[in-house]
């Protein structure tokens, strides 16, 4: 039986621009065959007309290409849902929205991860983007490097992602039961409180409520340049990421149980009680301070309260949990024993958390990115 081809899906609408930037780094990437679907989809609008002869005129190479053409507006939840499906008849897909630009890698990349998780029911998707951002809290995130080319998040990927027709049709099912998503203690307000335009948020309470996790890349396949758009008031490079520059590389993945760099959906490490020698279930981590009820007798954080502390620890290292793997001494991370109740004297770190959390924090720079801002929105103002 011959190995069924994945083929390539790219979600567009209005623009132009952005449509050509992505068509153009998939055909400058490397592939190892010359039969690779290429399909581009595109939303109803009225201003389509460039979008559509983009599409016409791009010459594709490697295979078959496809223009889907959306008589009627879908939307982005509808649109995508509709993409998805696609890996129902090819038996996996990937999708690229037509802001993301993709490495020379990329179609690599997936070939050798989609087969790694043939048999690995614990995977919800695959992610071509790496986050180095942590959306709840607006600071800078990195995974525990634990010398595998993946790591694991319970957070599911838009910016370039992959799925088999097994994980996709587990999640479709899943979708099918559910209406509009309500606010639960182990799901992120900051994702039920997104749009209802939103896809991404159900695949991430999917993936929380049926344990799954999506493989992402130590280093991105894709990047987001996020031209304005649906999303988007205006173009910006906040969520660029490194982009491996490499025309073919051997993927070393890690297992869910071979892996210590898992992370759940309020980017907590996940593996982190066996550091502390606590049972998971007796232990909750909030190490990034993001609205977590605590309900178990241990509780990580650098919150200062009033409950017994069993053990504290320095913020210095990066990420965040090796303090607490590598035992840094401090008093800036605290283990408390919620049963007992304790009054604490403590000195105030906020400043050490704002430099904790910056790379580089100078009057210079804040000066500069505040008259920017001023500028912009005195531009608009008189632009109207």
């Amino acid at each position: 039986m011959s190995k069924e081809i994945t083929p390539i899906v790219v979600i567009a609408y209005n623009r132009p621009k952005s449509l050509s930037r992505i068509l153009r780094s998939i055909s400058l990437a490397k592939y190892n065959t010359n039969d690779i679907p290429l399909i581009i989809s595109i939303d109803f609008s009225d201003n389509n007309k460039d979008v559509l002869q983009i599409a016409k005129d791009f010459n594709w190479r490697y295979g078959e290409k496809i223009i889907n053409y959306n008589p009627k507006n879908l939307g982005l939840r509808k649109h995508v849902l509709q993409c998805g499906d696609i890996a129902l008849k090819y038996g996996s897909v990937i999708l690229l929205e037509d802001d993301l630009y993709v490495s020379p890698n990329f179609y690599q990349f997936t070939e050798q991860s989609l087969t790694f998780c043939i048999d690995q029911a614990n995977i919800g998707g695959i992610s071509l983007y790496n986050h180095k951002y942590n959306v709840h809290k607006g600071i800078n995130f990195s995974p525990i490097e634990d010398g595998y080319d993946n790591w694991y998040f319970q957070f599911a990927s838009s910016w370039g992602q992959a799925w088999t027709k097994d994980q996709w049709l587990n999640f479709r099912e899943w979708y099918e039961t559910k209406g509009v998503l309500k606010a639960k203690d182990n799901i992120p307000d900051n994702v039920t409180s997104w749009s209802e335009k939103s896809w991404l948020k159900y695949f991430i309470v999917f993936l929380i409520e049926q344990n799954k996790y999506f493989l992402y890349p130590k280093i991105a396949l894709s990047t987001n340049f996020s031209d304005t758009g649906t999303h988007a008031e205006y173009d910006s490079t906040s969520y660029q990421v490194p982009l491996l520059n490499a025309e073919y590389k051997n993927y070393n993945f890690s297992t869910i149980k071979e892996s210590t760099s898992i992370y759940n959906s309020f980017y907590e490490n996940i593996n982190i009680s066996k550091y502390l020698n606590i049972a998971e279930t007796e232990l909750t981590v909030n190490l990034n301070d993001y609205k977590i009820n605590a309900k178990t007798k241990f509780l990580l954080t650098t919150k200062q309260l009033d409950f017994k502390i069993m053990s504290s620890f320095g913020r210095s290292l990066k990420p965040i949990e090796m303090n607490i793997i590598n035992k840094i001494e401090g008093n800036e991370i605290f283990l408390y024993n919620l049963n007992e109740t304790s009054i604490n004297k403590f000195t105030d770190n906020k400043l050490k958390e704002i430099y904790y959390n910056l790379k580089i924090i100078s009057f210079k720079n804040v000066k500069t990115l505040f008259f920017a801002q001023i500028k912009i929105k005195l531009f608009k103002y008189f632009n109207k």
